[in-house]
């Protein structure tokens, strides 16, 4: 597998539940490329550039996404936002894993397009196994438009 292909893009500003997310997906064999974005931010500059406007060089773009709202610089409802505001990214899943209950923040995400809505499990076995579940079911179970597997095959991503 080429090393640039990217599969899971996971921002998350904690650092202890990316390392457990990361742990997870190694655990089950689905953690070959992962990026980890750590504010809102950042995740917008990995995919659109400085200007957060799309590059037209990127033609590897993440299988799904991991996207945890309550982030530091860009919230998570404003990455979405622009994710499902563009064209060439509309089509990437997007799972909110947020610790976030808020009604307010699952309906603004279904409104905008996420793909599901999951609040982090408390308990390390169970978040482990959720989000094991999670990257088997939208690597390996979920099949994706043309539009993505086109993107996978064309130039490299390079990050920011």
């Amino acid at each position: 597998m080429d090393k640039s292909v990217i599969e899971i893009l996971l921002v998350e500003d904690n650092p202890n539940d990316a390392e457990l997310a990361l742990r997870a997906l190694k655990k089950n064999n689905l953690a070959n490329n992962i990026v980890i974005a750590r504010d809102g931010e950042e995740a917008l500059k990995l995919l659109f550039g400085s200007n957060y406007r799309i590059r037209p060089e990127i033609g590897n773009l993440p299988k799904v996404i991991l996207l945890d709202l309550k982030l530091p610089k860009v919230d998570g409802i404003e990455v979405l936002r622009k994710l499902k505001s563009e064209e060439s990214t509309r089509s990437i899943p997007v799972v909110v894993l947020t610790s976030s209950k808020e009604e307010k923040d699952i309906i603004e995400s279904y409104k905008i397009g996420v793909n599901s809505y999951i609040v982090k499990p408390v308990e390390f076995n169970k978040f482990v196994n959720c989000v094991a579940e999670l990257g088997l079911y939208w690597l390996l179970l979920n099949q994706p438009p043309v539009m993505i597997n086109a993107a996978a095959k064309g130039v490299a991503w390079s990050g920011m």
